[in-house]
């Protein structure tokens, strides 16, 4: 976890305008906090020093209250143009995130855990705001306020001026020291986090086996656990960001004394006007300021630079290899002394399996479980890579050569646990081809043995399921799969398992519509 991620900063020139008004808005912001430094001085030494009534006054006191008010104009704009920037720069690291993880497929996917990468491109995402909309703009602050300033006092007095050079720096070191202490810690409270939502989404979704086998209370002990590990490591990084805040406060009010106990001593001898000490005085305190709030916001953005790591480490994941060729119109597939090992496996998953299958021909992969059959599915959609042998499609043209969406749009697949979501039993189905009218849905479904049970439901084709198909059984499930595949009406039918969740008798209905 570096203060200043380079990565980020390169998804950030997507919003150099947002960051360049933001700079200039810091300029005008450092010119009106002089401006109103030099006003007070000169109607606080107007009125005690030389008894000048409010109608000679007038003028300074206006325009100190014009100077305010612009000041608040200029700190509402910085807000909109940080915002502004934070928000184009997350929709587009979002994009990307979701763009990477579909690009690197099943394979990848399935070695991930779906709770951690929801968490990932939501809260992490979100967890950048801060880096983007405050602590970005308040460390160009920090470099222009101060600058401005320091510009403005040595003009005045030197000795001043010396003194905040010599202190100013001490909050940057403090900074760095308290940054040291604070990334381990930030580290593991969003690795607990990432942790609790993958297993928080785990138990969820097998909560009706967890209360089948009466384990779901020792689940929720472990969530209590978890959870309780988390509480504990938010409050030890909220601690170091309290006590930070207190040593910066502390620090930038010790040197701001050392400027006015300087600046009374000389006062009090003779040797400084009073318009010049206070303005000096004023101006001390604001060139501390924005390195404070650097400190402050440092912490306010820890958990999106821990969560930009994890981010980053998807986006450099690199890419499987794809072809771009056509695939063949016609022509059967052949295994050529294929074999898949897994990352992480020291043995493959499948050995030197060698077979062809013929343009029209029907071949089903038996075996005992594990022995690899889904496995070999998985090769041919193109999930897994072999690592020795070749898939050859189209009587000869390497499988790893041909463009993936072309291959897959010849293709249709029901694999053993299909994927339903939220919506119409009719949308789920016309996913293979969304242009199918209500006609050609029917006929898939009586194809599937699913029409029975559908016309059944209260509003037919037209009733809404729950997530993953929520309120259908398996095989009814298993027969929307089916159905989906049947419309999609594809040369190449891969079934994994397709009659498992079956009574026998649609099994045989199954069995022959396959057939046809």
């Amino acid at each position: 976890m570096k203060p200043i991620d380079r990565r980020l900063l390169r998804h950030a020139r997507a919003t150099r305008l947002f960051l360049i008004a933001v700079v200039v808005l810091g300029v005008a912001g450092a010119g009106l906090v002089i401006a109103q430094a030099m006003l007070i001085a000169e109607v606080v030494v107007g009125a005690f020093q030389h008894g000048f009534g409010i109608t000679r006054l007038r003028t300074p006191l206006l325009l100190l209250v014009a100077v305010a008010a612009g000041r608040g104009l200029v700190g509402w704009l910085t807000e909109l143009a940080a915002h502004r920037a934070s928000a184009a720069v997350k929709s587009e690291l979002r994009g990307r995130l979701l763009e990477r993880a579909a690009g690197l497929g099943p394979g990848w996917l399935s070695t991930q855990r779906t709770g951690s990468l929801v968490a990932l491109a939501t809260r992490g995402v979100d967890a950048l705001d801060a880096y983007f909309s405050r602590y970005l703009p308040q460390l160009g602050l920090a470099v222009v306020v101060p600058v401005a300033v320091l510009a403005r006092v040595v003009t005045e007095d030197w000795v001043s001026a010396a003194i905040i050079v010599g202190t100013l720096p001490l909050i940057p070191v403090f900074m760095i020291l308290i940054g040291w202490a604070t990334q381990s810690r930030t580290d593991r409270q969003w690795r607990l986090l990432s942790r609790l939502s993958g297993h928080f989404l785990d138990v969820v979704a097998g909560l009706p086996t967890l209360k089948v086998f009466g384990r779901a209370k020792a689940q929720a002990e472990s969530i209590r656990k978890i959870t309780g590990e988390y509480r504990r490591a938010t409050m030890r990084t909220l601690r170091i960001a309290f006590l930070s805040s207190f040593a910066l406060e502390l620090l930038a009010t010790l040197s701001v004394a050392l400027v006015a106990v300087a600046i009374g001593m000389r006062l009090v001898h003779g040797e400084m006007d009073l318009y010049v000490g206070l303005v000096i005085l004023v101006l001390a305190p604001e060139a501390y300021l924005p390195l404070r709030q650097v400190g402050t916001q440092y912490h306010a953005a820890a958990e999106g630079l821990a969560a930009a790591e994890e981010i980053f480490a998807v986006l450099e994941t690199p890419l499987p290899r794809s072809g771009a060729g056509a695939v063949p119109e016609r022509g059967g597939i052949g295994f050529e002394r294929v074999s898949v090992r897994y990352e992480g496996r020291s043995e493959d998953a499948v050995h030197d399996v060698t077979f062809d299958v013929a343009d029209g021909e029907t071949v089903a992969l038996v075996g005992p479980s594990g022995v690899g059959k889904s496995t070999l599915v998985a090769a041919l959609l193109g999930f897994v890579r072999p690592h020795g042998g070749r898939i050859v499609v189209g009587g000869g043209t390497d499988l790893a050569d041909v463009s993936p969406e072309q291959w897959h749009a010849r293709v249709a697949w029901v694999p053993q646990r299909p994927q339903l979501y939220a919506g119409s039993v009719a949308d789920n189905v016309r996913l293979a081809r969304p242009g199918a009218d209500d006609t050609a849905v029917r006929a898939a479904l009586r194809e599937a043995g699913a029409l029975d049970f559908v016309d059944a439901l209260p509003h037919g084709a037209e009733t809404r399921l729950g997530e993953d198909g929520a309120g259908l059984s398996a095989g009814q499930r298993q027969r929307l799969a089916l159905a989906r595949a049947f419309l999609a009406d594809r040369p190449v039918v891969l079934l994994d398992e397709p009659t498992a969740a079956l009574d026998g008798e649609t099994e045989a209905g199954i069995v022959e519509a396959v057939r046809r």
